[in-house]
């Protein structure tokens, strides 16, 4: 059968850009090969990880319910429950996403696809292989957890994103090797969850990615809630032992020490699903398995695009997958859309206290040459984070000090990765650091603290 579009994979990028195809009347499959749809995002990702965060929150309120007048004596964490819900919502938005297909008439096809060339696709399925010809093709292959050299998982000791979400119980103990938005965040979770956490980083400090202040404001938090965190620490020699893992770790200081742990997570990143697909019967380029792409995302092969984790360049981040996803159809549809602008993407971490930030670091400015101005606000002077009895974090604004330009905002505190939001839409709006000052925010908020940010700019915020 021919198709206008074909798209290989059904995470956001892939299923989002299925859904505007058949919007714009385009004749489109969805294959898939996994038995739901979903991708890693809503299987074994973002959407799962984000409900046992949320059931932490609520956990923390529990513990502490006295601290707001509730007597709640002897709460009892329920860990099957928790994961029974946690599937429940991976499965309603499952089948939420088969709903998509059939209201935007996407025939979804199952099965492992492989490029043949030509607009040619080799289906791998339940009843055999089957061709599929498409005019175009948008490659959403996505990615999975890289391990360390000579590891591999085993959902018992070793565990990626994958098994973590499948544990029955609460480990007592719980190694994590990875300080980035997966590795942070699994140590949120189980830490309030019970467990004894110790994260292990190789760099000098933790979310690598995030504003250097922020980045120490959160392992402050860690350490005072009793996580264990070792930055410029390299774990060696790990061993499987009858019920715990065992590893050796040099500290940054160079002294080594024996760990042991009931559970060993390994965060180290995630590498590119580009094997296997046949790109050697076509002009794809690679650099490190990662797809080259040009502003349409468009491959060096006629008629194929790539999105999300595969390509190199951008964030392995759902929402950067989707944008891609809506440039290339758009370019297929003859509804060009502006490129993906790496300085207007948003990063959301959603530990507690969360992390939102959006465009340059401090440091990123300072080094490009800009003539910079920073402005912070720290939630312990926002009422509702009183209210809310969440003093942590601060909001920091970097801003080009010549024309009022905003190059960065780097939120860390309590729903951060919300209120990110305003500063996004303002960055891509071009709005200068005046235009936030200037606008009205409603009080009591926590988004007051990012107008008071704005103001602080200037030296002229009033709670500080």
């Amino acid at each position: 059968m021919a198709y206008d579009v074909v798209v290989i994979g059904s995470g956001p990028g892939g299923y989002s850009a299925a859904v505007r195809a058949g919007q714009y009347g385009l004749k489109t499959a969805l294959i898939e090969k996994q038995p739901r749809l979903g991708g890693t995002c809503l299987l074994v990702g973002c959407i799962p990880t984000k409900t046992l965060l949320h059931t932490a929150d609520v956990w923390d309120y529990f513990k502490h319910a006295s601290e707001n007048g509730i007597e709640c004596k002897d709460p009892q964490l329920n860990y099957p429950q928790v994961l029974d819900r946690k599937n429940k919502i991976v499965t309603k938005h499952s089948k939420g996403i088969e709903f998509l297909m059939r209201k935007n008439k996407v025939d979804v096809i199952k099965g492992f696809a492989r490029l043949l060339g030509g607009g040619r696709i080799e289906v791998d399925g339940e009843k055999g292989k089957q061709t599929v010809e498409a005019k175009n093709i948008i490659l959403a292959t996505g990615s999975e957890a890289r391990m360390l050299p000579g590891l591999q998982p085993d959902a018992k000791l070793i565990l990626t994103n994958i098994e973590i979400l499948d544990l029955t119980s609460v480990p007592s103990t719980l190694g994590i090797i990875g300080a980035g938005a997966v590795g942070m965040e699994f140590a949120s979770i189980y830490n309030r969850f019970g467990s004894k956490v110790t994260v292990l980083e190789m760099l000098p400090r933790v979310v690598p990615a995030e504003d250097e202040e922020v980045s120490k404001e959160l392992e402050k938090y860690f350490k005072k809630t009793g996580i264990r965190v070792e930055t410029g620490a390299k774990a060696e020699n790990i061993r499987r032992n009858e019920s715990s893992v065992s590893l050796t770790v040099t500290l940054a200081n160079g002294n080594k020490e024996e760990m042991e742990f009931e559970k060993l997570l390994i965060a180290v990143g995630r590498r590119p699903n580009t094997e296997n697909l046949g790109l050697e019967n076509t002009k794809v380029e690679l650099d490190r398995g990662f797809v080259k792409v040009d502003g349409r995302q468009r491959t060096g092969e006629p008629g194929v695009y790539a999105i999300g984790d595969i390509v190199g360049g951008t964030p392995q981040l759902a929402h950067v997958a989707t944008a891609e996803g809506m440039v290339a159809v758009g370019d297929i549809a003859g509804k060009p859309r502006p490129p993906i602008n790496r300085n207007r993407i948003p990063g959301a971490t959603y530990t507690e206290p969360g992390i939102g930030s959006v465009g340059l670091t401090e440091a990123q400015a300072r080094a490009q040459g800009f003539q910079v101005k920073v402005g912070k606000f720290p939630f312990a002077g926002d009422s509702k984070a009183t209210i809310l009895g969440m003093h942590e974090g601060f909001v920091k604004v970097v801003s080009d000090a010549k024309h009022g330009e905003i190059l960065g905002v780097h939120i860390i505190g309590p729903e951060a990765f919300e209120l990110i939001g305003e500063a996004v839409a303002a960055m891509e709006a071009e709005a200068t650091v005046d235009t936030l000052m200037h606008t009205i925010h409603a009080h009591p908020t926590l988004y007051e603290a990012v107008g008071e940010a704005f103001n602080a700019v200037e030296g002229l915020a009033i709670n500080i």
